[in-house]
């Protein structure tokens, strides 16, 4: 069971890794046509970057919840 946990945490980890550096790559490919659109318009870059930043939270919280596991799990 811990190395099933341990495996889970591992892949959230590297999950949230790479959701970061996807959101750090969108916000550093915003192009200047974008920051000049008026105000109130929907970037793509803006999207993609919401989403992978919220993708980055959604898998933070998957690890944290497994390693509130494994150390609930050690302490019986």
């Amino acid at each position: 069971m811990n190395t099933i946990l341990v495996i889970a945490l591992i892949l959230a980890m590297a999950a949230t890794l790479f959701a970061l550096i996807r959101g750090i790559i969108a916000f550093l490919q915003t192009t200047k046509e974008e920051l000049n659109l008026p105000e109130g318009t929907v970037r793509p870059s803006s999207l993609k970057q919401n989403k992978m930043m919220l993708n980055r939270i959604l898998f933070q919280a998957a690890a944290i919840i497994i390693v509130a596991i494994l150390l609930l799990s050690k302490g019986h």
